[in-house]
Protein backbone atom coordinates (compact mmCIF):
# COMPACT_ATOMS: atom_id res chain seq x y z
CA UNK A 1 0.00 0.00 0.00
CA UNK A 2 1.61 3.75 -0.95
CA UNK A 3 1.98 6.24 1.24
CA UNK A 4 -0.05 9.25 0.48
CA UNK A 5 3.33 10.75 0.11
CA UNK A 6 4.30 8.37 -2.66
CA UNK A 7 1.27 9.20 -4.78
CA UNK A 8 2.08 12.63 -4.42
CA UNK A 9 5.76 11.88 -6.10
CA UNK A 10 3.65 9.84 -8.59
CA UNK A 11 1.35 12.78 -9.97
CA UNK A 12 4.09 15.61 -9.69
CA UNK A 13 6.18 12.52 -12.11
CA UNK A 14 3.20 12.35 -14.22
CA UNK A 15 2.48 16.15 -14.56
CA UNK A 16 6.21 16.71 -15.08
CA UNK A 17 6.41 14.44 -18.16
CA UNK A 18 3.38 15.76 -19.51
CA UNK A 19 4.16 19.35 -19.16
CA UNK A 20 4.67 21.40 -22.82
CA UNK A 21 8.55 21.80 -22.29
CA UNK A 22 9.08 18.27 -21.60
CA UNK A 23 7.25 17.11 -24.24
CA UNK A 24 8.74 19.69 -26.53
CA UNK A 25 12.46 18.99 -26.05
CA UNK A 26 11.70 15.44 -26.42
CA UNK A 27 13.46 13.88 -30.02
CA UNK A 28 10.66 11.98 -31.84
CA UNK A 29 13.05 11.09 -34.76
CA UNK A 30 14.74 8.75 -32.39
CA UNK A 31 11.15 6.29 -32.47
CA UNK A 32 12.42 5.99 -37.08
CA UNK A 33 14.94 3.83 -37.51
CA UNK A 34 18.23 4.32 -39.58
CA UNK A 35 17.07 2.76 -42.58
CA UNK A 36 13.85 4.59 -42.74
CA UNK A 37 15.80 7.99 -41.88
CA UNK A 38 18.06 7.26 -44.55
CA UNK A 39 15.49 6.62 -47.39
CA UNK A 40 14.01 9.86 -45.78
CA UNK A 41 16.97 12.49 -46.51
CA UNK A 42 18.11 10.72 -49.54
CA UNK A 43 15.02 13.10 -51.29
CA UNK A 44 16.72 15.95 -50.10
CA UNK A 45 18.90 18.01 -52.60
CA UNK A 46 22.23 18.41 -52.14
CA UNK A 47 21.54 21.98 -50.29
CA UNK A 48 19.16 20.35 -48.05
CA UNK A 49 21.30 17.84 -47.49
CA UNK A 50 24.13 19.87 -45.48
CA UNK A 51 21.39 22.26 -43.77
CA UNK A 52 19.65 18.82 -42.25
CA UNK A 53 23.55 17.59 -41.05
CA UNK A 54 23.30 20.78 -38.48
CA UNK A 55 20.55 18.82 -36.86
CA UNK A 56 21.80 16.86 -34.28
CA UNK A 57 24.65 13.93 -34.42
CA UNK A 58 23.00 11.19 -35.27
CA UNK A 59 21.93 13.19 -38.61
CA UNK A 60 25.35 14.42 -38.94
CA UNK A 61 26.57 10.46 -39.30
CA UNK A 62 23.64 9.35 -41.81
CA UNK A 63 24.35 12.37 -44.04
CA UNK A 64 27.93 11.55 -44.60
CA UNK A 65 27.29 8.15 -45.10
CA UNK A 66 24.69 9.36 -48.00
CA UNK A 67 27.74 11.78 -49.49
CA UNK A 68 29.35 9.59 -52.63
CA UNK A 69 31.57 12.35 -54.19
CA UNK A 70 34.29 14.69 -52.11
CA UNK A 71 36.39 17.11 -53.39
CA UNK A 72 38.81 18.25 -50.45
CA UNK A 73 40.22 21.62 -50.09
CA UNK A 74 41.53 20.93 -46.51
CA UNK A 75 44.69 18.45 -46.52
CA UNK A 76 44.58 17.93 -42.37
CA UNK A 77 40.52 16.88 -42.61
CA UNK A 78 42.15 13.93 -44.06
CA UNK A 79 45.28 13.51 -42.21
CA UNK A 80 43.41 13.92 -38.80
CA UNK A 81 40.82 10.66 -40.16
CA UNK A 82 37.95 12.76 -39.55
CA UNK A 83 36.81 12.29 -43.27
CA UNK A 84 37.29 8.49 -43.08
CA UNK A 85 35.03 8.66 -39.68
CA UNK A 86 32.54 11.32 -41.31
CA UNK A 87 31.75 9.86 -44.92
CA UNK A 88 31.57 6.65 -45.05
CA UNK A 89 30.61 5.32 -48.24
CA UNK A 90 32.81 7.57 -50.58
CA UNK A 91 32.89 6.28 -54.05
CA UNK A 92 34.69 9.74 -55.55
CA UNK A 93 37.29 11.64 -53.88
CA UNK A 94 39.51 14.45 -55.47
CA UNK A 95 42.03 15.48 -53.06
CA UNK A 96 43.81 18.17 -55.52
CA UNK A 97 43.53 21.43 -54.21
CA UNK A 98 44.09 20.07 -50.71
CA UNK A 99 47.69 19.26 -51.97
CA UNK A 100 49.06 22.90 -52.31
CA UNK A 101 50.64 24.76 -50.07
CA UNK A 102 48.13 28.02 -51.26
CA UNK A 103 50.36 31.24 -50.44
CA UNK A 104 47.73 33.31 -49.37
CA UNK A 105 49.69 37.11 -49.45
CA UNK A 106 48.27 40.70 -49.97
CA UNK A 107 48.19 40.28 -53.81
CA UNK A 108 45.38 38.10 -53.93
CA UNK A 109 47.41 36.71 -56.99
CA UNK A 110 45.68 33.14 -57.97
CA UNK A 111 46.77 30.88 -60.98
CA UNK A 112 44.70 28.41 -62.68
CA UNK A 113 43.81 26.58 -65.24
CA UNK A 114 41.09 23.70 -66.15
CA UNK A 115 43.43 21.27 -64.14
CA UNK A 116 44.37 23.12 -60.84
CA UNK A 117 43.92 26.67 -59.25
CA UNK A 118 46.72 27.93 -56.29
CA UNK A 119 47.51 31.34 -54.95
CA UNK A 120 50.35 32.70 -56.00
CA UNK A 121 53.41 35.20 -54.48
CA UNK A 122 54.02 38.33 -56.44
CA UNK A 123 57.51 37.82 -57.19
CA UNK A 124 59.09 35.80 -60.19
CA UNK A 125 62.06 33.15 -59.50
CA UNK A 126 63.90 31.57 -62.18
CA UNK A 127 61.17 29.22 -62.18
CA UNK A 128 58.47 30.96 -62.32
CA UNK A 129 55.84 31.98 -60.10
CA UNK A 130 55.57 28.25 -58.70
CA UNK A 131 58.20 26.26 -56.84
CA UNK A 132 58.37 23.13 -55.84
CA UNK A 133 57.61 24.06 -52.01
CA UNK A 134 54.10 25.21 -53.24
CA UNK A 135 53.09 21.32 -52.79
CA UNK A 136 52.74 18.69 -49.98
CA UNK A 137 55.71 16.71 -49.79
CA UNK A 138 55.65 12.99 -51.50
CA UNK A 139 55.87 11.29 -48.06
CA UNK A 140 52.95 13.65 -46.73
CA UNK A 141 50.68 12.79 -49.31
CA UNK A 142 51.26 9.23 -49.49
CA UNK A 143 50.69 8.75 -45.86
CA UNK A 144 46.59 10.57 -46.56
CA UNK A 145 46.46 8.51 -49.13
CA UNK A 146 46.94 5.75 -47.11
CA UNK A 147 44.16 7.19 -44.17
CA UNK A 148 41.80 7.16 -47.04
CA UNK A 149 42.16 3.81 -48.64
CA UNK A 150 41.97 1.95 -45.25
CA UNK A 151 38.64 4.02 -44.43
CA UNK A 152 36.67 3.84 -47.92
CA UNK A 153 37.56 0.75 -49.55
CA UNK A 154 34.54 1.40 -51.35
CA UNK A 155 36.24 3.97 -54.17
CA UNK A 156 35.61 3.91 -57.70
CA UNK A 157 36.94 7.32 -58.79
CA UNK A 158 40.49 8.87 -57.51
CA UNK A 159 41.87 12.04 -58.50
CA UNK A 160 45.97 12.27 -56.56
CA UNK A 161 49.02 14.66 -57.24
CA UNK A 162 52.00 14.09 -56.52
CA UNK A 163 51.54 10.28 -55.11
CA UNK A 164 54.41 7.98 -54.84
CA UNK A 165 54.99 4.38 -55.93
CA UNK A 166 54.11 3.72 -52.29
CA UNK A 167 51.06 5.49 -52.19
CA UNK A 168 49.65 4.15 -55.54
CA UNK A 169 50.40 0.41 -53.80
CA UNK A 170 47.94 1.26 -51.02
CA UNK A 171 45.26 1.75 -53.07
CA UNK A 172 45.58 -0.78 -55.03
CA UNK A 173 45.82 -3.11 -52.00
CA UNK A 174 42.12 -1.83 -50.34
CA UNK A 175 40.62 -0.15 -53.24
CA UNK A 176 40.33 -3.31 -55.11
CA UNK A 177 36.63 -1.34 -57.28
CA UNK A 178 38.57 1.56 -58.32
CA UNK A 179 37.94 2.12 -61.73
CA UNK A 180 39.17 5.60 -62.48
CA UNK A 181 41.73 7.21 -62.00
CA UNK A 182 43.57 10.52 -62.07
CA UNK A 183 47.59 10.87 -61.65
CA UNK A 184 48.72 14.49 -61.32
CA UNK A 185 52.61 15.27 -60.98
CA UNK A 186 53.96 11.55 -61.34
CA UNK A 187 57.02 10.69 -62.31
CA UNK A 188 58.09 7.41 -64.40
CA UNK A 189 58.95 5.21 -61.45
CA UNK A 190 55.94 6.21 -59.56
CA UNK A 191 53.70 4.45 -62.24
CA UNK A 192 54.58 1.17 -61.38
CA UNK A 193 52.01 1.46 -58.34
CA UNK A 194 49.76 0.99 -61.22
CA UNK A 195 50.16 -2.91 -62.16
CA UNK A 196 48.64 -3.46 -58.59
CA UNK A 197 45.32 -2.06 -59.94
CA UNK A 198 42.85 -5.33 -61.32
CA UNK A 199 39.74 -3.65 -62.04
CA UNK A 200 41.56 0.15 -63.48
CA UNK A 201 39.53 1.19 -66.73
CA UNK A 202 40.00 4.69 -67.09
CA UNK A 203 43.40 6.40 -66.43
CA UNK A 204 44.01 10.28 -66.92
CA UNK A 205 47.59 11.15 -66.50
CA UNK A 206 48.89 14.56 -66.38
CA UNK A 207 52.43 15.50 -66.74
CA UNK A 208 53.75 18.67 -67.16
CA UNK A 209 50.93 22.11 -66.81
CA UNK A 210 52.59 25.05 -67.96
CA UNK A 211 53.11 27.74 -65.26
CA UNK A 212 52.15 25.04 -62.75
CA UNK A 213 54.87 22.58 -62.43
CA UNK A 214 57.13 20.53 -64.72
CA UNK A 215 56.59 16.40 -64.50
CA UNK A 216 58.31 14.16 -66.85
CA UNK A 217 56.34 11.36 -68.07
CA UNK A 218 58.37 9.83 -71.17
CA UNK A 219 58.39 6.54 -72.84
CA UNK A 220 59.59 4.78 -70.00
CA UNK A 221 56.71 5.65 -68.01
CA UNK A 222 54.44 4.65 -70.74
CA UNK A 223 55.69 1.57 -71.18
CA UNK A 224 55.42 0.50 -67.25
CA UNK A 225 51.63 2.16 -67.17
CA UNK A 226 50.80 -0.34 -70.57
CA UNK A 227 52.66 -3.09 -69.11
CA UNK A 228 50.17 -2.09 -65.15
CA UNK A 229 46.99 -1.72 -67.18
CA UNK A 230 46.55 -4.12 -69.57
CA UNK A 231 42.59 -3.77 -69.29
CA UNK A 232 42.62 -0.30 -69.66
CA UNK A 233 39.62 0.94 -71.88
CA UNK A 234 40.06 5.18 -71.62
CA UNK A 235 43.29 6.98 -71.50
CA UNK A 236 44.31 10.40 -71.67
CA UNK A 237 47.53 11.90 -71.71
CA UNK A 238 48.41 15.52 -70.77
CA UNK A 239 51.45 16.91 -70.98
CA UNK A 240 53.38 13.71 -71.70
CA UNK A 241 56.76 13.24 -73.69
CA UNK A 242 57.28 10.28 -75.56
CA UNK A 243 57.53 8.55 -79.36
CA UNK A 244 57.03 5.84 -81.28
CA UNK A 245 57.53 3.42 -78.69
CA UNK A 246 55.97 4.70 -76.04
CA UNK A 247 52.65 4.75 -77.96
CA UNK A 248 53.77 0.92 -79.53
CA UNK A 249 53.75 -0.30 -75.96
CA UNK A 250 50.45 0.99 -75.13
CA UNK A 251 48.74 -0.67 -78.55
CA UNK A 252 50.40 -4.18 -77.66
CA UNK A 253 49.77 -4.30 -74.44
CA UNK A 254 46.38 -2.54 -73.88
CA UNK A 255 44.50 -4.30 -76.46
CA UNK A 256 41.31 -3.71 -75.33
CA UNK A 257 41.32 0.33 -75.08
CA UNK A 258 38.46 2.02 -77.11
CA UNK A 259 39.05 5.41 -76.39
CA UNK A 260 42.27 7.61 -76.63
CA UNK A 261 43.03 11.51 -75.68
CA UNK A 262 46.02 13.50 -75.84
CA UNK A 263 46.24 17.04 -74.89
CA UNK A 264 48.85 19.31 -75.18
CA UNK A 265 51.35 16.67 -75.72
CA UNK A 266 55.16 17.18 -76.68
CA UNK A 267 55.89 13.81 -78.70
CA UNK A 268 58.92 13.43 -80.75
CA UNK A 269 58.28 13.13 -84.67
CA UNK A 270 57.35 9.79 -85.73
CA UNK A 271 55.28 8.57 -83.49
CA UNK A 272 51.40 9.33 -84.84
CA UNK A 273 52.52 5.39 -87.13
CA UNK A 274 52.09 3.74 -83.44
CA UNK A 275 48.83 3.98 -83.55
CA UNK A 276 48.09 1.31 -85.94
CA UNK A 277 48.78 -1.40 -83.32
CA UNK A 278 45.81 0.13 -81.40
CA UNK A 279 43.34 -2.78 -82.94
CA UNK A 280 40.15 -1.95 -81.19
CA UNK A 281 40.36 1.81 -81.11
CA UNK A 282 37.18 3.84 -81.44
CA UNK A 283 37.73 7.20 -80.56
CA UNK A 284 40.84 9.43 -81.03
CA UNK A 285 40.94 12.73 -79.73
CA UNK A 286 43.68 15.61 -79.85
CA UNK A 287 42.91 18.89 -77.84
CA UNK A 288 45.00 21.71 -77.44
CA UNK A 289 47.79 20.41 -79.09
CA UNK A 290 50.63 22.82 -80.97
CA UNK A 291 51.19 20.30 -83.69
CA UNK A 292 50.11 16.59 -84.21
CA UNK A 293 53.54 14.92 -85.91
CA UNK A 294 56.42 16.99 -86.44
CA UNK A 295 57.75 14.25 -88.64
CA UNK A 296 55.31 11.45 -89.68
CA UNK A 297 57.54 9.39 -92.01
CA UNK A 298 56.96 7.68 -95.05
CA UNK A 299 52.68 7.70 -95.48
CA UNK A 300 53.59 3.41 -96.22
CA UNK A 301 54.86 3.18 -92.47
CA UNK A 302 51.77 4.92 -91.16
CA UNK A 303 49.34 2.07 -91.04
CA UNK A 304 45.71 2.62 -90.06
CA UNK A 305 43.17 1.96 -87.47
CA UNK A 306 40.56 0.13 -88.92
CA UNK A 307 38.02 0.17 -85.86
CA UNK A 308 38.02 3.69 -85.74
CA UNK A 309 34.77 5.53 -85.62
CA UNK A 310 35.60 9.30 -83.93
CA UNK A 311 38.32 12.24 -84.73
CA UNK A 312 37.69 14.99 -82.59
CA UNK A 313 40.38 17.99 -82.79
CA UNK A 314 39.65 21.22 -80.23
CA UNK A 315 41.57 24.12 -80.50
CA UNK A 316 44.51 22.75 -82.07
CA UNK A 317 47.25 24.64 -84.10
CA UNK A 318 46.58 22.89 -87.69
CA UNK A 319 49.32 24.59 -89.31
CA UNK A 320 51.21 21.65 -89.95
CA UNK A 321 49.95 20.06 -93.35
CA UNK A 322 51.86 17.35 -93.52
CA UNK A 323 51.25 15.96 -89.62
CA UNK A 324 47.64 16.61 -90.28
CA UNK A 325 47.62 14.69 -93.65
CA UNK A 326 49.31 11.82 -92.06
CA UNK A 327 46.63 12.03 -89.31
CA UNK A 328 43.61 11.79 -91.66
CA UNK A 329 45.74 8.87 -93.22
CA UNK A 330 45.60 7.04 -90.41
CA UNK A 331 42.43 7.76 -89.60
CA UNK A 332 40.50 6.99 -92.73
CA UNK A 333 38.38 4.86 -91.49
CA UNK A 334 36.95 7.28 -89.20
CA UNK A 335 32.39 8.04 -89.10
CA UNK A 336 32.57 11.21 -87.23
CA UNK A 337 35.04 14.00 -87.42
CA UNK A 338 34.92 16.70 -85.58
CA UNK A 339 37.08 19.89 -86.00
CA UNK A 340 36.42 22.49 -83.24
CA UNK A 341 38.23 26.21 -82.51
CA UNK A 342 41.63 24.66 -84.45
CA UNK A 343 43.92 27.43 -85.73
CA UNK A 344 45.47 26.87 -89.08
CA UNK A 345 42.76 24.93 -90.96
CA UNK A 346 42.55 26.34 -94.24
CA UNK A 347 41.26 24.61 -97.57
CA UNK A 348 44.37 22.91 -98.50
CA UNK A 349 44.94 21.09 -94.83
CA UNK A 350 41.09 20.06 -94.83
CA UNK A 351 41.24 18.91 -98.31
CA UNK A 352 43.49 16.07 -97.01
CA UNK A 353 40.14 15.01 -94.95
CA UNK A 354 38.86 13.83 -98.29
CA UNK A 355 40.67 10.42 -98.49
CA UNK A 356 38.18 9.34 -95.13
CA UNK A 357 35.84 8.14 -97.44
CA UNK A 358 33.66 6.76 -94.97
CA UNK A 359 32.26 9.93 -92.83
CA UNK A 360 28.78 10.02 -91.57
CA UNK A 361 29.06 12.97 -89.58
CA UNK A 362 30.69 16.24 -89.70
CA UNK A 363 30.92 19.12 -87.08
CA UNK A 364 33.08 21.89 -87.66
CA UNK A 365 32.91 25.25 -85.59
CA UNK A 366 35.24 28.09 -85.11
CA UNK A 367 36.98 27.54 -88.29
CA UNK A 368 37.70 30.57 -90.20
CA UNK A 369 40.39 29.98 -92.60
CA UNK A 370 37.90 27.74 -94.11
CA UNK A 371 36.06 29.22 -97.44
CA UNK A 372 33.52 26.89 -99.81
CA UNK A 373 36.01 26.37 -102.27
CA UNK A 374 37.92 24.09 -100.17
CA UNK A 375 34.26 22.88 -97.66
CA UNK A 376 32.55 21.93 -100.56
CA UNK A 377 34.55 19.31 -102.35
CA UNK A 378 35.29 17.67 -99.49
CA UNK A 379 31.75 17.65 -98.58
CA UNK A 380 30.51 16.33 -101.58
CA UNK A 381 33.23 13.22 -102.05
CA UNK A 382 31.78 11.54 -98.54
CA UNK A 383 28.57 9.95 -100.12
CA UNK A 384 27.89 8.51 -97.01
CA UNK A 385 27.36 11.70 -94.87
CA UNK A 386 24.01 11.82 -93.28
CA UNK A 387 24.87 14.61 -90.23
CA UNK A 388 26.22 18.04 -90.72
CA UNK A 389 26.86 20.67 -88.51
CA UNK A 390 28.55 24.64 -89.53
CA UNK A 391 28.80 27.31 -86.56
CA UNK A 392 30.89 29.97 -86.88
CA UNK A 393 33.35 29.41 -89.64
CA UNK A 394 32.40 32.92 -91.14
CA UNK A 395 34.75 32.56 -94.05
CA UNK A 396 32.17 30.17 -95.37
CA UNK A 397 29.27 32.08 -97.14
CA UNK A 398 25.80 31.27 -98.62
CA UNK A 399 26.41 33.20 -101.89
CA UNK A 400 28.75 30.27 -102.92
CA UNK A 401 26.76 27.45 -102.45
CA UNK A 402 26.12 25.57 -105.43
CA UNK A 403 23.34 23.63 -106.72
CA UNK A 404 25.59 20.08 -105.84
CA UNK A 405 25.84 21.27 -102.08
CA UNK A 406 22.23 22.21 -102.02
CA UNK A 407 21.20 19.13 -103.24
CA UNK A 408 22.96 17.34 -100.64
CA UNK A 409 21.58 19.44 -98.36
CA UNK A 410 18.42 18.30 -98.68
CA UNK A 411 19.07 14.78 -98.39
CA UNK A 412 20.81 14.86 -95.27
CA UNK A 413 19.39 13.14 -92.12
CA UNK A 414 20.27 16.32 -90.15
CA UNK A 415 21.60 19.64 -90.99
CA UNK A 416 22.81 22.60 -88.71
CA UNK A 417 24.25 25.86 -90.38
CA UNK A 418 25.12 28.15 -89.09
CA UNK A 419 28.73 29.30 -90.45
CA UNK A 420 28.24 33.37 -89.20
CA UNK A 421 25.54 35.81 -88.23
CA UNK A 422 24.49 37.06 -91.95
CA UNK A 423 23.66 33.10 -92.84
CA UNK A 424 20.60 33.12 -94.93
CA UNK A 425 20.07 29.90 -95.88
CA UNK A 426 16.33 30.01 -96.59
CA UNK A 427 16.49 32.45 -99.35
CA UNK A 428 19.71 30.71 -100.92
CA UNK A 429 17.67 26.91 -101.11
CA UNK A 430 14.55 28.90 -102.66
CA UNK A 431 13.60 26.34 -105.36
CA UNK A 432 15.92 23.72 -104.54
CA UNK A 433 12.97 21.56 -102.77
CA UNK A 434 15.01 20.85 -99.67
CA UNK A 435 12.38 21.42 -97.01
CA UNK A 436 10.28 19.12 -98.91
CA UNK A 437 13.27 16.02 -99.18
CA UNK A 438 15.00 16.63 -96.03
CA UNK A 439 14.89 14.50 -92.87
CA UNK A 440 13.52 15.70 -89.64
CA UNK A 441 16.34 17.94 -88.04
CA UNK A 442 16.58 21.19 -89.31
CA UNK A 443 17.99 24.31 -87.72
CA UNK A 444 18.93 27.45 -89.00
Amino acid sequence: MKSHNSEQDDTHTIDRCNSPISIAQQDFTLLISDQILIHILSKLTKSQLISSSLVCKRWLKINGGLVKDLRLLDWDFLDSGRLVYRFTNLVSVDILQSCIVSSRNVSGICLSNKFVSMHIDSDVSCNGFVSKFDFLDARVIDRGVRVLAQGCPNLRRLVLLGVSYEGLGYIANECLALQELELCMCLDMDLKGLAGFRNLQILKLVGSVDGMYDSVVSDIGLTILAQGCPRLLKLELVGCEGSYDGIKAIGQCCQMIEELTFCDHRFEGGWLAALSYCTNLKTLKFQSCKFIDPSPGPDKHLGSCPTLEELHLERCQLRDKQGLGALFMVCEAVRELVLEDCWGLDNNSFMAASMCRRVMSLYLEGCSLLTMDGFEPVVLSWKELKRLKVIACNNIKDSAMTPELATLFSVLKELKWRPDSKSILTSGLDGTGVWQKGGRSFKI
